[in-house]
């Protein structure tokens, strides 16, 4: 059984995961750049669909964790942690922040405001920072310090 919940998880976290950090990433820019509000729109909402998708991926890892008899190792409490402060911050920060710019309407979006530079520099430092949450918590899952199940 932990084979199939560590594939599930696998196949999760590159579907839902994936597609969120591409598109979100691309946000900020294309809110700026875009010469219509089409292109963020459709980013903005594979962000939010995708992250319906994306909360498999901790309950497929916590049955997968479950699996292993490894739910108490530090790797995985630490990669739960960051997976959750990820998921704070995206539905927190960027989900909202994406809409912000959006309802500001189409002239806003190809519009060179200070208000919307700082509101996209701001979204995307936060994306940076999502990001790097979810590269930590990869490398966690690979290298996976002081476990005992092998590397």
């Amino acid at each position: 059984m932990a084979k199939l919940f560590l594939s599930l998880h696998v196949l999760a976290a590159i579907l839902a995961i994936g597609p969120i950090t591409v598109a979100a990433s691309m946000f900020p820019r294309l809110a700026r750049t875009a010469p219509t509000p089409e292109t963020p729109a459709l980013l903005h909402k594979i962000c939010r669909s995708y992250a319906y998708v994306g909360a498999a991926v901790p309950v497929l890892g916590i049955a997968t964790g479950a699996a292993l008899g490894v739910l108490s190792d530090a790797w995985l409490v630490v990669s739960i942690v960051l997976t959750g402060v990820a998921a704070g911050v995206l539905v927190a920060v960027i989900l909202p922040g994406q809409g912000e710019l959006l309802e500001a309407g189409e002239g806003a979006v190809t519009g060179a405001g200070e208000e919307r530079r700082a509101v996209t520099r701001k979204l995307a430092m936060t994306t940076g920072v999502f990001n790097l949450l979810w590269t930590v918590v990869v490398v966690l899952m690979i290298v996976r310090p002081g476990s005992t199940t092998g590397a």
